[in-house]
């Protein structure tokens, strides 16, 4: 996927070239080519190279109790008898959780990974911002789904963006043309990248993005443009007057009860990247699970509206609901390259999360070995 590259170029400029216990931290102009010992370092390591914003938990902690630990997850793929070790081995996982009713079953770690260490989330991140876009329509900073951005972004008028809905942002079917080619230094995904901060304070983002033509009526043609989850995160901090940090601090780390700040990767203008990088304990991206699978709520009120899941997690085009993964027996994923996932199943009152270092970005054979797993485990555990 395109993230990769993007963030890269965005986030160009070192805040620090220290070592880590000896170890010394990757370097951000290589971040698309870091080896698997950089990974390592630096997936859990990333606010001491990349600029950031604290995301702040709150002063109670949302109890994550363990149940049984003893449980065990085997199963046939590719010919062979698979187990836990053997997933995480093949796929380079540095922390692997599942909850089951509330309850934590299994909890591993790898790669040096801890309890209490942060990891990058990559375009699970894409999911938490799409879901403060509910969290701002239920406080009336957004009008609603069928809102024009142009409302929130003047700077989009005039542009192929003039009748885009918020909808259509976060369904990624705004009709606007993108080019997500990354061998190709005039595409759009690298282009907008290095655009400058603009004099006038526009995030220029948004500068780039009112550019682009059109290709098709909104809400007709669905295509994948990091762009648009970044413009999501702009359109945030516009409607709500706060850094996006703050705002999902406000809403859901501080109040839910996450046990540890999380940090979030700024553009080169100083916002929040809307489409990626949120770096959280393992146990926080489980309990972002839980927040999402108990209906959006803190306690017993509710920050979204209250259709907000059943939208958020149906397919509103082939696979893909409000920037969360949706597959067809009603499971649904926030993914990030990499192999990050929270992955979700109502029918079974699961959770699991995974957060690796795969060797490539974004490859079939690493996907198909998660998914494998991840349907084991919830056999595993049917009907306990």
């Amino acid at each position: 996927m395109s993230e990769l590259a993007r963030i890269a170029l965005i986030c160009g400029v070192a805040l620090s070239s220290a070592a880590i216990g000896g170890t010394a931290l990757p370097p951000p102009s290589g971040f698309l080519f870091w080896t698997p010992a950089q990974q390592r370092v630096g997936y859990r390591n990333i606010e001491k190279i990349f600029p950031t914003r604290i995301v702040r938990r709150g002063p109670a902690v949302f109890p994550l109790i363990a149940g049984d630990l003893n449980m065990k997850v085997g199963y046939q793929f590719q010919g062979s008898h698979w187990d836990t070790a053997k997933f995480m081995t093949a796929n380079n996982v540095a922390g692997l959780l599942v909850i089951k009713h509330g309850k934590i079953v299994l909890e591993r770690y790898g790669l040096g990974e801890t309890a209490r260490g942060r990891w990058t989330s990559f375009s699970v991140g894409k999911s938490v911002t799409s879901t403060l876009i509910g969290a701002a329509i239920k406080d009336g900073h957004i009008k609603g789904l069928d809102s024009a951005v142009t409302d929130y972004l003047p700077g989009l008028k005039g542009s192929a963006y003039e009748g885009v809905t918020i909808r259509h942002l976060l369904t990624m079917t705004s009709g606007a043309k993108w080019n997500e080619d990354y061998s190709d230094p005039k595409s759009d995904v690298n282009q907008f990248a290095v655009s400058e901060p603009k004099p006038d304070g526009e995030n220029p983002i948004v500068g780039y993005m009112a550019k682009l033509p059109r290709e098709a009526p909104p809400g007709v043609k669905w295509v994948y443009k990091t762009g648009e989850s970044d413009l999501i995160g702009v359109l945030l901090a516009r409607a709500t007057h706060k850094h996006l940090a703050d705002y999902l601090s406000e809403k859901i780390w501080s109040t839910f009860g996450m046990e540890s700040d999380a940090v979030w990767m700024l553009d080169r203008a100083g916002e929040e990247l809307g489409g990626c990088c949120i770096s959280m304990t393992l146990r926080d991206y489980g309990r972002f699970g839980l927040f999402f699978l108990r209906g959006g709520k803190i306690g017993e009120t509710s920050i979204l509206p209250d259709d907000w899941i059943l939208e958020a997690t149906r397919q509103q085009v082939p696979g893909y609901g409000f920037q969360w993964w949706v597959h067809p027996d009603g499971t649904y994923e926030a993914v990030g390259i990499f192999g990050q996932a929270i992955y979700i199943d109502p029918d079974e009152d699961l959770v699991i999360v995974t957060s690796s270092a795969w060797p490539q970005a974004d490859e079939d054979k690493s996907y198909a070995i998660s998914d494998a797993y991840f349907s084991a485990a919830a056999k595993a555990l049917h009907g306990r």
